[in-house]
């Protein structure tokens, strides 16, 4: 018997590998930043501090799959809600403002520059096959 032959892998353009590596590395700061809170002990009264782990689990797990979600238009705008998610950490712990800011322009470059530079690849590829046409 032989085995099938492999699957080619999906090609995946620039804004679709920038921003999973850059969701990817946040995942882990959330998850940090979680520790921090419950660290720190800012919850409010009446909330136990574990839930600042729980929350930056979970913030950081979100990360992870809408990673490996991006060829989808949703997962990049839900990307931009876990942006605003982590900023809003700040409440309890200021100096997440700063990480959630260097993210997010790090964010916005992948997204945004990588979405150009897909286009502009694209066009390169259609210009080429038009020339091999003729």
């Amino acid at each position: 018997m032989s085995a099938a032959a492999p699957q080619p892998r999906r090609t995946r353009g620039a804004a679709e590998s920038l921003a999973s590596i850059v969701l990817v590395f946040e995942a882990i700061v959330a998850f940090l930043a979680g520790l921090a809170i419950y660290g720190l002990r800012v919850l409010p009264e009446g909330v136990e501090p574990w839930w600042g782990i729980v929350a930056g689990s979970v913030v950081a797990v979100l990360m992870v799959i809408t990673a490996g979600l991006l060829r989808h238009r949703w997962a990049v705008a839900f990307g931009w809600v876990l942006q605003v998610t982590v900023a809003l950490g700040a409440v309890f712990v200021p100096a997440i403002l700063l990480i959630a800011l260097m993210f997010g322009a790090m964010w916005a470059y992948a997204t945004i520059k990588g979405a150009s530079l897909d286009r502009r690849n694209a066009r390169l590829v259609a210009e080429a096959e038009q020339r091999n046409g003729d």
